[in-house]
């Protein structure tokens, strides 16, 4: 059976960085981010349908992957309890119980880092400070009653 991996934080956490230590593993990373880059987007604010979209498109490379027998990373930030719940709920006919891994990072370090960042490539989307405050101000944690999860401080 595959194994899935919620990777779960604000932007600024490491979430990247984390899932392609475990796509060098071997794990094949999906990331909202990438497949922005690749349809010619380069602001990290999506309009509805753009989001939906690409949504889709990785929900149903998702499930291919997993009727492969693919591990897969799932390299998004999971903002929200009720967007991990239906990915969750997505996964269920297959059986595939995910995992959420949750990096705990400060807000001090989320600020410092997407400060640093340039958009220069799909993996470093800048955003300007006051929307990364509010970003992580409004960041649903998530709790062992979601299901498997492993917390990164």
């Amino acid at each position: 059976m595959s194994r899935v991996v919620l990777m779960c934080g604000p932007a600024g956490a490491g979430k990247t960085t984390y899932a392609k230590q475990l796509e060098n593993g071997g794990m094949t990373r999906l990331s909202f981010d990438v497949e922005m880059w690749h349809r010619g987007i380069s602001t990290a604010v999506l309009r509805p349908e753009e989001r939906a979209d690409i949504e889709a498109t990785l929900q149903q490379r998702l499930l291919t992957l997993v009727a492969e027998g693919r591990d897969v990373v799932l390299d998004f930030s999971f903002w929200s309890r009720q967007m991990r719940e239906e990915w969750r709920r997505l996964l269920r006919p297959t059986g595939v119980v995910p995992e959420t891994i949750y990096l705990a990072t400060d807000r001090d370090t989320v600020l410092r880092r997407m400060r640093e960042r340039r958009g220069d490539h799909s993996d470093d989307y800048a955003l300007d400070e006051s929307t990364v405050a509010h970003y992580f101000d409004h960041f649903e944690a998530p709790t062992p009653d979601e299901g498997p999860l492993t917390v990164i401080h």
